[in-house]
């Protein structure tokens, strides 16, 4: 058996899954339409839509499978999110890839299966729609067409998940977003005892850039932060637009201290940002820092409040 490859761009495709809060939550009519389609279109017992996540495939919609997860490490699906094409097996017991795999050899005793990868808004592939019979067969090209049109339905039902949780402007994440992933990241640090940290920012002088730049240029303001947020920070930080001039992170297995020089370094790239700019203002923030008490949990929103207040003492001293 030969197990799936891991993709270059893991950490970032990761980490856009665990931002859509979708894992483990109740099936819903939008995917279940379309597996029962698929289902019924090509005439095979099952049909899924499976997320890849770390060390599974979870089943977001099923038909005619009991199963609600399999382990990576043997799932047809984690091939398919390797290529950008349908991914087709005829006969996985005469292949030598999966002809010893458990899903093969066991039950639901596959032998055919085709998955089309399902892309997310910035290209990372989230997992597939698939089809599983337990005959061998293949897939016509007229069928293949079929079967990408209803892939690329699914990939658009992924989409309006992933846009009510980014921000418009920045195409980072939202307050929906930043409160869902960063409370999984917060509940694993007070777990493993691991430091964490929170850093609440607030643009400073950002009413003056509209009022004498426009709105366009404030819009640019914004724009630039964020990106320099996503080119400071390690893609296990979790960092977002709250709304406004309002930016946060979240800074796993990080003390106040190492937190503190993190920002200094944002710092610095933002003031190299304004020297070489000189589009006539100055990007600048103030912070506030909060880092927990690890003997004491605490959830996300009650770290927003506390890193809001220290933010807006800092900014009015």
């Amino acid at each position: 058996m030969l197990s799936p490859d891991i993709p270059h761009d893991e950490a970032t495709r990761l980490a856009t899954l665990q931002s859509l809060d979708i894992l483990d939550t109740p099936a819903e009519e939008r995917f279940d339409r379309l597996t029962r389609l698929a289902k019924r279109m090509f005439n095979v017992p099952i049909a899924l839509v499976s997320l890849v996540d770390k060390n599974r495939q979870w089943f977001k919609s099923s038909q005619g499978c009991a199963m609600t997860e399999t382990p990576r490490d043997i799932s047809f699906c984690g091939h398919a999110i390797l290529g950008e094409d349908t991914f087709m097996v005829p006969d996985a017991l005469n292949d030598p890839r999966f002809s010893d795999n458990p899903l093969v050899a066991g039950a639901p005793h596959i032998r055919f299966y085709a998955g089309c990868p399902l892309k997310s808004l910035d290209g990372s592939k989230l997992g597939t729609l698939c089809i599983l019979d337990i005959v061998v067969r293949e897939l016509s090209e007229d069928d293949l067409t079929c079967f990408q049109d209803l892939a690329e339905m699914a990939e658009r039902e992924l989409a309006a998940v992933q846009l009510a949780t980014l921000d418009d402007l920045t195409k980072i994440s939202n307050r929906r977003g930043f409160i869902a992933l960063a409370q999984k990241s917060l509940n694993i640090c007070f777990r493993e005892n691991l430091p964490v940290s929170l850093v609440f920012f607030d643009l400073n002088k950002f009413k003056a850039i509209n009022d004498t730049f426009g709105h366009s240029e404030g819009d640019k303001a914004l724009t630039v932060f964020a990106e320099k947020m996503k080119l400071s920070f390690r893609g296990a930080d979790v960092f977002a637009r709250l709304g406004g001039d309002e930016f946060v992170v979240l800074l796993s297995n990080t003390s106040r201290a190492s937190a503190q020089e993190i920002i200094g370094r944002f710092a610095q790239s933002l003031t190299d940002y304004n020297q070489k700019a000189q589009r006539g203002y100055d990007i600048l923030f103030s912070e506030g820092i909060v880092s927990p008490d690890m003997a004491q949990p605490e959830n996300i929103e009650s770290l927003l409040e506390q890193a809001d207040a220290s933010m807006y003492k800092n900014k009015h001293a």
